[in-house]
C-alpha cells in the first residue's frame, strides 16, 4: 500500500471518529466548536490527500474526486454559514459532509479489488 493511500485511510478514520464526536456533544460549546475545527481540519486532509490517489484511473483524475471537490466545498460553505449565523445552513452542510464521508467509507470497503476491501479481507480471512 502507497504512503499517500495509508494516510489518506488514517485521516478520513479520524474524521469519522471526530465527526461522531462533533454530532454527540453539545451544540455551541466549546468543546463543539473546538472538535468541529478538528474535523473540519481533517476533512480538508482527507479530500485533498485524495487527489493524490489516482487508482481508477492511472495518470488522471476519477469520478471520485469529483466527490472531493464536493467535500471542500460543502465544508467550506459549513465554514462561512456559521461566520454568518446561519445556523441552519451549517448544520445541513455540516452533515451532508459528514454522511458523505460514512457513504464513501462504505463504499470503500465494500467495493471489490480497492485496498479497503483487500486489507478487511486479509484480516477476516
Amino acid at each position: 500500500m502507497t504512503t499517500i493511500i495509508a494516510v489518506h485511510i488514517a485521516v478520513a478514520t479520524l474524521s469519522v471518529i471526530l465527526g461522531t464526536a462533533v454530532f454527540v456533544a453539545e451544540k455551541g460549546t466549546p468543546r463543539h466548536k473546538w472538535l468541529g475545527r478538528l474535523w473540519a481540519v481533517a476533512m480538508f486532509a482527507t479530500a485533498l490527500g485524495s487527489f493524490g490517489i489516482q487508482k481508477l484511473n492511472p495518470g488522471h483524475f476519477s469520478w471520485v474526486h469529483a466527490l472531493s471537490l464536493l467535500t471542500l466545498v460543502s465544508v467550506g460553505r459549513a465554514i462561512w454559514a456559521i461566520r454568518q449565523g446561519n445556523i441552519r445552513g451549517h448544520r445541513l452542510a455540516m452533515r451532508g459532509s459528514f454522511i458523505g464521508l460514512v457513504v464513501a467509507g462504505i463504499a470503500a470497503v465494500a467495493t471489490p479489488h480497492r485496498v479497503l476491501d483487500i486489507i478487511l479481507t486479509g484480516w477476516i480471512a
